[in-house]
């Protein structure tokens, strides 16, 4: 018997199928994983998960393997499975490669969208700039992401953009967007203001110049995060 609080992972979960026990598993737990609500370092109890669905340790092992591989959870033989933390250094290394990857879709994103995919990164700028009118960090760590995605899903390079969004699932842990200042986050969604016009207008050569300063932006606040929050890893 442990004498170890519940992990907060287990409240957030929901017993909704997804194809066999093992897909179940992990498409939940990294549902709940990737909406912030299991921050980094939060434990995730083989045993108790097992029992919360019903299955054999089995299958949420095989589960776990799964999302250790794609960089959500952590395994140390004496402390069990944990949400994975990063260093402030591996965060910046992982929007450095977003940036890059992102880079490399957008030119042709902005050339190729049609004018549905260009509605969807207005609606998507529409809601973040609703979530700076509320105060609301984790619905613009969310719609930032969609917003990106807006960008550069018209590219059609589907292998980049499944690793662009393994990148962004890396980072989805830490909510950095909901911890950084309120005039950072207005000073971001400046840069999306600008982005997207220039998207609009297929102005390749402004979309690559706003793109490059809001990364040097994000870069900025990311290395002012807070360090008393426990999320990063040495904090």
């Amino acid at each position: 018997m442990t004498d170890r609080p519940p992990s907060p992972l287990l409240e957030k979960l929901m017993v909704v199928r997804h194809g066999g026990p093992q897909q179940t598993v992990v498409t939940e737990l990294r549902r709940v994983i990737l909406g912030g609500d299991a921050p980094p370092g939060t434990a995730v109890p083989l045993a108790e998960v097992a029992e919360f669905f019903g299955v054999s340790h089995i299958p949420v092992r095989e589960a776990l393997k799964t999302l250790i591989s794609e960089g959500l959870v952590t395994h140390r033989p004496n402390s069990g499975y944990t949400v994975a933390r990063m260093t402030k250094q591996e965060l910046h290394e992982m929007y450095l490669v977003r940036a890059t990857l992102e880079a490399a879709a957008l030119s042709r994103a902005a050339e190729r969208a049609t004018d549905h995919e260009r509605a969807i990164a207005v609606e998507a700028n529409e809601r973040m700039a609703q979530a700076i009118r509320d105060s609301d960090g984790g619905a613009f760590q969310r719609e930032s992401r969609n917003f990106h995605m807006a960008l550069v899903r018209p590219s059609g390079m589907h292998r980049l953009l499944h690793i662009l969004e393994m990148s962004w699932n890396m980072m989805e842990p830490v909510q950095a967007m909901l911890h950084v200042t309120p005039d950072d986050r207005a000073r971001i969604n400046g840069d999306h203001d600008e982005m997207l016009e220039a998207f609009l207008a297929r102005d390749i050569g402004r979309l690559s110049a706003v793109a490059q300063r809001h990364n040097d932006s994000v870069d900025a606040a990311i290395a002012t995060l807070p360090t008393d929050t426990g999320l990063l890893h040495g904090e």
